[in-house]
């Protein structure tokens, strides 16, 4: 039988610009799928981008333009609906402004599901946050993942790296820091992310073949800094021989360019298990995206 799911609720109102949500984590308190009305009276843009989730954009009125990290701009009128892939790094302009559009993110949008390259936290990622603090179980688990993710910039705090927990071991038993075994090849870094929700897709891209439990280091970019290991954010990069996914050209990824010290106080601030299938399949990171 039909059933009403949720009541709009306005989530933004700054600058011309206002957000109804009808149903997600703040409309409906269902984080499978959110859908929205977005008015943008004046000409405006957003910071860029990178969501993790589908996005379908329906504009109903007006226009707005889509610019992609390789230049490429994507114009969408009015009855057209442009999809953005999850990973996706994006800037959304709207030129002339008095544009209506229907957004449909797949899972719904939590702001700690989108990286938003701004200066400091603006008032709409801040009245976004404390919206969202009252959260279903699962958005609360990414929450706690992933919530210091909304800048590309030195404020960005948290950095996740996954592992054999047999090579780190010997590293800590040694008294030595922990060098990834391609480090070399790789160009002389450390894969990382700042977005933990993506790493089973990277495992079970690279790692699968790779037999043992492996572990996902949670660690503090700025204990690090603090050693001069520096971090530095480029797209994503091939793992020895193997190459990345087609659908991460967009992907920014945190690169350490040095080993992994956990002896020193500060630098590992939690470690959560890898859980995996009979098959070498990675499942989910225990305590952190189930």
């Amino acid at each position: 039988m039909p059933k009403i799911l949720g009541k709009a609720a306005r989530v933004v109102e700054h600058g011309g610009l206002t957000i109804d949500e009808y149903v997600g984590n703040v409309g409906s308190n269902d984080d499978t799928v959110s859908i929205a009305h977005v008015q943008v009276k004046e000409p405006m843009s957003e910071p860029w981008l990178t969501l993790d989730y589908e996005e379908w954009i329906c504009v109903l009125k007006g226009k707005l333009e889509l610019h992609s990290s390789n230049g490429d701009v994507l114009t969408v009128n009015a009855g057209e609906t442009a999809f953005i892939d999850r990973g996706e790094r994006f800037k959304p302009v709207f030129p002339e402004g008095d544009v209506v559009y229907i957004p449909v993110c797949r899972p719904a949008f939590s702001p700690e599901r989108c990286i938003r390259e701004e200066e400091g936290v603006s008032d709409v990622s801040a009245k976004l946050k404390v919206l969202h603090q009252k959260e279903p179980a699962a958005v609360a688990a990414a929450a706690a993942a992933a919530k210091d993710t909304s800048n590309y910039g030195d404020d960005m705090e948290k950095l996740y790296h996954m592992c054999q927990k047999s090579l780190w071991d010997d590293s800590i038993a040694s008294g030595k820091a922990y060098f990834p075994p391609t480090f070399k090849e790789d160009g002389m870094f450390t894969h990382s992310t700042a977005v933990p929700q993506r790493l089973v897709e990277t495992a079970n891209q690279f790692y699968t073949s790779t037999v043992g439990d492996w572990i996902c280091l949670e660690l503090s970019r700025s204990a690090l800094d603090n050693l001069g290991i520096r971090t530095i954010f480029e797209e994503a990069k091939p793992v020895g021989d193997i190459s990345t996914a087609n659908t991460w050209d967009t992907w920014i990824c945190p690169h350490i360019f040095g080993g992994l010290p956990g002896q020193v106080d500060g630098i590992v601030t939690n470690t959560f298990k890898m859980k995996r299938e009979e098959d070498g399949k990675f499942v989910c990171i225990e305590g952190l995206t189930e």
